[in-house]
């Protein structure tokens, strides 16, 4: 994984997570990686990663069964979801329509673009 400086590790690592759990590559309901083997794996402070699950615990995303490891919220998708939804509106979108303004695009050239982008798919 490529970090990124612009953003802390914990939540760029917060965001993959989040994306394989979309993919399904971890499972709703299922035990997610222990801390120690995805510090290993990512090459990051075992407390980076802490931080990191204590932080999608927060979020509800992870659950932490004492003893046993963290595990995949049965909801988290629709958390994770819920969550992106109102982080694209409050601050991706407002920034988008800033640019569609000053661009002065209309609904013709959205409508060109969008048909462009699904042509590609």
């Amino acid at each position: 994984m490529e970090f990124e400086s612009h953003k802390s590790i914990y939540l760029q690592i917060a965001e993959n997570i989040c994306n394989l759990i979309l993919k399904g590559e971890l499972e709703q309901g299922k035990r997610a990686p222990s801390v120690r083997n995805l510090a290993v794996e990512l090459e990051v402070n075992r407390n980076t990663v802490m931080r990191t699950f204590t932080y999608l615990q927060n979020e509800n995303i992870l659950i932490n069964k004492r003893g046993v490891g963290f595990f995949v919220a049965n909801d988290a998708i629709k958390r994770i979801l819920e969550n992106e939804k109102n982080a694209f509106f409050s601050k991706e979108l407002p920034y988008l329509l800033e640019r569609i303004e000053l661009l002065k695009l209309n609904s013709s050239d959205l409508q060109k673009l969008i048909t462009s982008i699904k042509n590609n798919d």
